[in-house]
């Protein structure tokens, strides 16, 4: 299965023309197989309510029986169940889509095929859901690029809803740039098409692709490649009147010009551009910022986020207080973060004290090991602090009797004490994609 992938991702490499005719052959026992060994265990079921454990007890049969309906195409996929999960710190919730167990194994099939194709094609400026690159790495990208002396202008902005509004037709219409086995297409097709399941009640999908399906994320990459990234860069960046770049993570993206009328002229053509195949950018949080205005204050540009962080501009004292772009934690990252810990103090403060504080300390770990890169150390200290007093409240509330005074707590946070600030990720080298800015 490996060899067959790796020959499909160096045809795709060497021949940018080839258009593949056979794939569906790729997906048998092996890879469903191994798929199914990748699944991690304890996951939510879909409709059918069948769990990995539950599949495995008759694996063999299970498999060859889902290959047989595939090969006489009458394999139909179950309609995904529908759930909502919290965003913290707002009342809004985001829709997931959970699929049957035997529709994750196809789609993560699926999923193997299209990374070996587009992988190979698409292009520098990507990298949600793409393998060897992280957050972090559009991070360092996105760093290098707003630091660029001629760069004066960032778009910043938002697609409203973009995996409930991908359009199937155009769906199709990318893939076929590629992909010619009408197996393959089907399989596709049908997968969008299963509909969803809410409160038992069946509902079709003639648009999206719901979050939560395992092979939506390079879907929406593959959808995003051709819609976004190739008229950028192909198109409009060859018109700009001066320098002009991306960077994307799965549905976010940053902008950057040196020209301000190239900046204006781009916020206008890609609201066109969207619009064609059936998106839409969210206009509050859509908007032109410019950098280094000349002749003002210090403080004289508009933050932006991304990947929940705040890029803001402030003097470098050790290169003679010129002005760069910094980052920090953004001010609503930090609030879902508090407020996640907030309540999970709260729900689990009657557990025992070791078995808690080592829970307390993961969750702090993990904050870390993402915010805690070049130059946001104070951030990521005073979120620890944050914690510290969290800890404080709700140890506190375990009985209706105080369990520390201030001194008592000190000692206790020496004999459990969180991570200390340090930095995980250093942001000052290019890593993936360097190539961009040559």
């Amino acid at each position: 299965m490996e060899t067959k992938l790796a020959r499909i991702a160096e045809v795709a490499r060497t021949r940018p023309k080839e258009k593949f005719t056979s794939l569906a052959h790729i997906i048998d026992k092996e890879m469903l197989c191994k798929c199914h060994k990748e699944m991690k265990t304890g996951k939510a079921s879909g409709v059918d309510e069948v769990t990995k454990t539950d599949y495995d007890q008759r694996l063999e049969g299970n498999l060859d029986d889902l290959l047989t309906r595939m090969k006489k195409q009458a394999y139909k996929p179950l309609p995904a169940r529908r759930t909502y999960i919290p965003k913290p710190g707002t009342d809004a919730k985001r829709p997931l889509g959970i699929p049957a167990y035997e529709d994750k194994l196809v789609q993560a099939a699926l999923a193997k095929i299209l990374n070996a194709i587009y992988e190979e094609i698409f292009l520098e400026c990507s990298y949600g859901y793409r393998p060897g690159r992280s957050c972090h790495d559009a991070i360092k990208m996105l760093r290098n690029i707003v630091n660029k002396p001629r760069i004066r202008f960032v778009v910043e902005t938002d697609i409203k809803a973009f995996f409930d509004k991908v359009d199937h037709t155009w769906m199709i219409k990318f893939l076929e740039h590629k992909i010619q086995d009408k197996n393959i297409l089907r399989l596709i097709h049908r997968l969008l098409k299963a509909g969803i399941i809410e409160a038992g009640i069946k509902y079709d999908t003639p648009q999206g692709t719901p979050q939560g399906g395992v092979c939506s994320p390079i879907l929406a990459n593959i959808y995003l490649h051709y819609v976004q990234d190739l008229w950028f860069e192909k198109g409009f960046k060859k018109n700009c009147n001066g320098e002009a770049y991306m960077v994307r993570y799965a549905d976010d993206s940053v902008f950057f010009f040196e020209d301000g009328e190239d900046a204006t002229s781009f916020y206008k053509a890609l609201i066109e551009r969207l619009a064609k195949f059936g998106l839409e950018v969210a206009e509050d949080k859509t908007r032109i910022i410019e950098l280094h205005k000349d002749g003002k204050d210090d403080d004289d540009s508009d933050p932006f986020d991304f990947l929940g962080f705040t890029f803001y501009q402030d003097k470098n004292p050790n290169r003679f207080g010129r002005k760069e772009i910094k980052l920090k934690t953004s001010k609503k990252k930090m609030q879902a973060s508090l407020l996640r810990s907030k309540e999970w103090m709260r729900n689990n403060r009657t557990l025992m004290t070791k078995e808690f504080m080592k829970k307390v300390k993961s969750k702090v770990q993990g904050h870390i090991n993402y915010f805690a890169v070049t130059g946001n150390r104070r951030s990521v200290g005073n979120f620890i602090d944050e914690v510290r007093k969290l800890l404080f409240k709700w140890l506190n509330r375990r009985s209706q009797k105080n369990s520390f005074n201030w001194e008592k707590f000190i000692l206790f946070m020496e004999k459990y004490p969180l991570p200390k600030v340090q930095t995980k990720v250093y942001i000052y080298e290019l890593g993936a994609g360097a190539n961009y800015l040559k």
